[in-house]
């Protein structure tokens, strides 16, 4: 028998079901004889009540009715009643045969006394915590900051729920723009109105926050209560989007403040989950470039579908270490082997594909800060962008992996700088290593990322925190932009689905100009655009005024994944270019600027450096070093380096070129 711990809150249970145990006894018993009794049935009453008092709390102890807490009474303390109640009807009918044939106790009594039993025990705990509920929410509720919930469907009264715990807010009304539901009540909410009517409810209401209960919306209804609560002078949070709170990694009650990816939001990526747990579930996976954005969300996604052990290669220790900590907190029980190393060292790559074996490899290795590589740094990009990828590739095809997939960009489409170009290198080389030898690749080209290292967002909000200006090189700058999530299982996607030698094109939507861009960034940040202000410097060196996913003359064939297309390439290049390109890899010297432009012209036809740029062409490039030598240092950079380019076209387009037609 399980002991009762005389506290007095368990003897303020017992007396309570004490006392409803004579009641419902006694009630049974007086209304079996219409509430008028002679002498013999009161008799049998009082004789038969303690006998039946003292069976039943028997059994309440037995089943551990007092080792619960009333206030949190729930369905298993019910069931737990039912148990006890209904194990002591058996058992009280039994002992009133053994013991005088019955006392001449009406049969059905035994029947009605569970019944009314089990009804005033449930319902006395659970107005209990009803009311200890209510107590308790109304004093949070005080203290609580008033609130709007914009939205009244299924994620609203999930999250009014939740606040109604909370210390934080106090509800104080919902909106929605279905105009049935104004003035209808969800959960004891009043709906006051729909959204567009935000400002007078938060007028009439002294609210000034407004929370988004909307998972799943559209990025344009997003966008719309945004401007809604910002003309009104609110404070708009937003709750975790639908995927997040099914898979259990968010709470609805978890609020955030809205994003720059909240409104120019794109639809969820589909992933085929079963494929995915096929290629990759208990297999190893080396990813080179794992400390960088596109990298490390990578490492994430993969480590969903359970590899057997993630190798992460990369040559910043601290980043390593950072996704390494991210990764061991996330996912505990995958391995997870940390290598310090360089895509160019062959050395350390042999060591590392001998001892892990991997069979899936994503290379996201990469320099790709457009301005920083266009000078003084020009070889370096050829070095790791190209070179690397080269070695990379190499070294996958001797351990014979299963699958590489090459991480790429939009700005390798007609490039005009030289980080587009040494990519657009790389996509060429590891296409004839296919068409060569059947090396197992897939190439990925996506545009910018939100909030990557290196890109403009994490820039602009730098300048907001400073006061401002925000610094746009051109009023008309457009680019095409992806969350990072949303990139990497993208690329994970096509990964599955490639089966060597294609280049997957991501949908990435509709360009966004930069400019609008920083105007979002100032807007989220709470402050008007005219306390920061967006001052123009001009396009910087190698930078185009919009970017391209496909070349003029490539097209691109559907596939079963909305958000990825196959691109039709152009002819793969010949032996000589293949001659050419080893010669100048595997030269023992550096090249300068000019002359990395120059070899890039001549390896990647589309390659096209902006005008101004000196330009020398392999051919020439012994006779311009002698002749530069013979150059007076002491005249200014530009005049030393007025050089004139050889059969290279120094134009750009400044116009967008018409898109390429889907047709294959």
């Amino acid at each position: 028998m399980t002991r009762i711990r005389l506290v007095p809150r368990n003897l303020v249970a017992v007396a309570y079901d004490v006392l409803v145990a004579s009641a419902a006894w006694t009630i049974t018993f007086v209304a079996r004889y219409n509430f008028t009794m002679a002498s013999e049935p009161r008799d049998a009453l009082f004789s038969s009540l303690p006998v039946v008092v003292v069976i039943e709390l028997a059994c309440f102890v037995w089943f551990g009715l007092y080792r619960g807490i009333w206030r949190y009474a729930s369905m298993y303390d019910i069931k737990r009643i039912v148990t006890a109640v209904g194990i002591s009807a058996l058992i009280v009918p039994v002992a009133f045969l053994l013991w005088r044939h019955g006392l001449g106790i009406p049969r059905v009594l035994y029947f009605i006394n569970p019944l009314l039993l089990i009804l005033f025990m449930g319902s006395g705990r659970i107005v209990y915590r009803w009311w200890k509920e209510h107590r308790q929410f109304n004093l949070l509720r005080e203290q609580g900051k008033p609130v709007l919930v914009m939205g009244a469907g299924d994620g609203a009264r999930r999250l009014l729920g939740e606040l109604e715990r909370s210390a934080t807010w106090q509800v104080i009304g919902m909106l929605d723009d279905n105009r049935a539901k104004v003035g209808r009540e969800i959960a004891g909410y009043t709906v006051l109105g729909s959204w567009d009517e935000v400002a007078n409810v938060a007028q009439r209401t002294s609210a000034r926050h407004v929370i988004f209960a909307t998972p799943g919306a559209s990025a344009a209804a997003r966008r719309r209560a945004f401007e809604l609560c910002e003309r009104a002078g609110l404070h708009l949070l937003i709750v975790p989007e639908l995927d997040q709170i099914i898979s259990g990694t968010h709470r609805i009650s978890e609020l955030r403040e809205i994003e720059l990816d909240d409104l120019l939001g794109r639809a969820p990526v589909k992933l085929d989950t079963k494929g995915l747990s096929q290629l990759i579930g208990n297999q190893t996976v080396l990813i080179t470039g794992a400390g960088g954005s596109i990298g490390s969300e990578l490492c994430r996604q993969i480590a969903r579908f359970a590899p057997r052990a993630l190798v992460l290669y990369e040559l910043s220790e601290y980043a390593l270490y950072q996704v390494v900590e991210d990764l061991q907190r996330l996912y505990p029980a995958i391995t997870v082997w940390a290598v310090v190393g360089d895509v160019k060292d062959r050395q350390r790559l042999d060591e590392t594909f001998e001892r892990f074996a991997p069979p899936i490899v994503f290379h996201a290795a990469a320099y790709k800060h457009v301005p920083m590589l266009e000078e003084l740094n020009a070889w370096q990009a050829v070095r790791n962008n190209a070179l690397g990828t080269r070695i990379v590739a190499e070294t996958a095809a001797r351990h014979q992996v299963r699958k590489l997939v090459f991480v790429s960009t939009d700005k390798a489409v007609n490039p005009t700088n030289v980080m587009g170009a040494t990519k657009r290198l790389a996509e060429l080389m590891l296409q004839l290593a296919h068409a060569r030898s059947g090396l197992p690749v897939v190439i990925v080209r996506f545009g910018n990322v939100l909030g990557s290292s290196g890109s403009v967002i994490p820039k602009f909000r730098d300048q907001i925190a400073r006061g401002g200006p925000v610094t746009v090189t051109h009023p008309d700058i457009t680019r095409y932009f992806m969350s990072i999530t949303e990139a990497s299982q993208l690329v994970l996607q096509a990964g599955l689905m490639g089966k060597g030698g294609e280049i997957f094109v991501l949908d990435m939507g509709e360009p966004v100009r930069i400019a609008d861009l920083a105007r979002d960034l100032i807007r989220l940040s709470g402050l008007p655009e005219e306390s920061i202000g967006i001052e123009y410097t001009g396009l910087r060196a190698g930078e185009k005024l919009f970017e391209e996913l496909l070349a003029a003359d490539e097209t691109t064939l559907p596939t079963h994944h909305k958000k990825l297309r196959i691109q039709r390439s152009l002819d793969l290049p010949q032996e000589q270019w293949s001659g050419d390109l080893d010669d100048w890899l595997s030269s023992r010297r550096s090249f300068d600027d000019a002359e990395v432009r120059g070899w890039l012209c001549h390896l990647v036809p589309e390659y096209l450096p902006p005008e101004g740029l000196v330009v020398i062409a392999p051919s020439e490039q012994k006779q311009v070093i002698t002749e530069r030598r013979a150059i007076d240092d002491s005249q200014p950079r530009a005049a030393r380096l007025v050089l004139v380019a050889t059969g290279t076209n120094q134009s750009t387009p400044d116009t967008q070129p018409k898109p390429a037609s889907d047709k294959p």
